[in-house]
């Protein structure tokens, strides 16, 4: 985790790249990284996590029942009413980020107490509004704006370490017998990672957990069945399940490439 990154600036810039891309999108366009929603899905999503966002940052919510006890917003009914939510939410985001201090703890979904903390939304956040960014512009049809190497390279330790290996102490992670490497070329960064099942029962109910998921191998793989190479902004589109601008290079034996392919088609939102 590059914590030192300056989160702030990079979610000011998404979420304006994400204002300027959407507003460019045809209503009726299908979002073709989102399936089932369209412009207006895409833009109501994102102005509904800024303003959750914002909300627990600028009223200090850190328990569960404060989160239940946030009203939710109500969708406003046309195009122009979804930009004016996103117009007034997404600064608010950004300010209220700003004005909190980063160690101050705040609710989060995330297992890890740690990260539970006013500078884990700086980061989920530019994350969040960098992916959305990159749907915006693929339904406008648009250039894709070019992605920051080290926020991408943040981007790829996260989906690694939490999108994709988030072990809640609710459950049970079982490695099995396949490791992956993964190697952002352009800043020379590698993660190993075991690949597993992770089980067990919500204590909020609903039904058991059996998915696919990674485990980082913080002292790295001996000799690992996969290799995932690319630029670091390709290895974080493709972790998301977004369209590379070049080529991610994965070379290894078939079952291991079946077993990471099981853990990145499961998808994160």
């Amino acid at each position: 985790m590059t914590s030192e990154l300056p989160f702030l600036e990079h979610l000011a810039r998404e979420s304006v790249r994400f204002n300027d891309a959407i507003r460019l999108a045809p209503r009726d366009a299908e979002v073709p990284t989102c399936p089932g929603w369209q412009t207006d899905d895409l833009l109501w999503h994102l102005a509904e996590v800024q303003w959750f966002w914002g909300s627990i940052l600028s009223e200090d919510l850190r328990t569960v029942q404060q989160i239940e006890d946030l009203a939710d917003p109500e969708r406003p009914e046309d195009h122009a009413g979804l930009l004016r939510f996103y117009d007034r939410w997404s600064p608010h985001l950004c300010e209220s980020a700003a004005a909190a201090d980063p160690s101050e703890p705040r609710w989060m979904w995330v297992s890890d107490p740690a990260l539970h903390t006013v500078a884990y939304i700086r980061r989920r956040q530019a994350h969040e509004a960098l992916i959305h960014r990159i749907d915006a512009e693929l339904t406008a049809g648009t250039d894709r704006a070019p992605i920051d190497a080290d926020l991408a390279t943040d981007g790829v330790d996260e989906a690694l370490r939490i999108m994709h290996g988030e072990h809640p102490d609710w459950g049970t992670f079982a490695a099995g017998e396949h490791t992956a490497r993964f190697h952002a070329t352009d800043t020379d960064s590698t993660w190993d990672v075991s690949i597993g099942r992770f089980t067990g029962k919500p204590p909020w109910g609903g039904e058991p957990t059996d998915d696919h998921r990674f485990g980082l191998v913080e002292d790295g793989a001996a000799s690992p069945g996969v290799t995932v190479s690319g630029k670091a902004a390709d290895l974080d589109l493709w972790l998301w399940g977004r369209p590379t601008s070049e080529e991610v290079d994965i070379d290894g034996n078939a079952a291991a490439l079946a077993a990471v392919h099981a853990v990145v088609e499961r998808g994160v939102s």
